[in-house]
């Protein structure tokens, strides 16, 4: 399933919500098409927890934002309520993300330990290695870029939500996925820098025995 994480998540995250907001909207109007189209990427994000065979901080941020957002959708109680709070909570999380670079335990360093300890690696070694100061500095780099997603996206939402009212909704849908696109490339050419980082300091250390 990882290779196609990235067609799941358009189908799931993109494609489902857009096809249920505008073939329901007229039926049961935008507040709770808007809660209907949720519902792919609140399964699918269940799916990929129950996938991770166990609670790791991955899956604890996973099932977090998954019950947080639900119920921020649900107890908003209007269309245009929705979107707000759904503003609201994005500078929230941005904040968060941002804390945990000033405290130095960046958020993508803890999904990258979450991800090699699955694949077999030892949690404790890989954590040292994260934590060499060039490597934490990617991390960080890497975080701040989730966080300037977040932020660039709420923002964009603020304008489309002031010129376009609830139209807003399938908007903000589209623009999310292009600027994730765009940055979820970044943060792989991150990963990429980290693990070569990591195989010259493997071959520099096989050429001193």
């Amino acid at each position: 399933m990882q290779k196609n994480i990235p067609i799941f998540d358009m189908i799931f995250y993109f494609g489902f919500p857009l096809l249920i907001w505008h073939f329901s909207r007229n039926y049961i109007g935008d507040y709770y098409a808007m809660l209907l189209s949720s519902v792919p990427g609140i399964i699918y994000s269940i799916i990929r927890f129950i996938l991770l065979k166990k609670l790791n901080f991955l899956g604890l941020f996973m099932i977090s934002n998954l019950v947080v957002g639900t119920l921020i959708d649900v107890l908003s109680g209007s269309a245009m309520q929705l979107q707000w709070n759904n503003v609201y909570y994005a500078y929230f999380i941005s904040f968060l993300s941002f804390t945990t670079i000033i405290i130095n335990r960046p958020l993508y360093l803890y999904f990258a330990l979450d991800f090699v300890e699955m694949q077999g690696y030892n949690r404790k070694l890989m954590k040292k290695l994260y934590y060499q100061k060039k490597i934490l500095r990617v991390f960080k780099w890497i975080t701040f870029g989730f966080t300037f997603k977040e932020v660039l996206l709420a923002t964009i939402k603020v304008w489309l939500i002031k010129k376009y009212g609830v139209d807003a909704f399938d908007k903000g849908i589209i623009i999310r996925q292009i600027i994730g696109w765009g940055l979820s490339g970044i943060s792989f050419y991150g990963f990429i820098y980290i693990s070569k980082l990591l195989q010259e300091q493997d071959n520099n250390a096989g050429n001193l025995n």
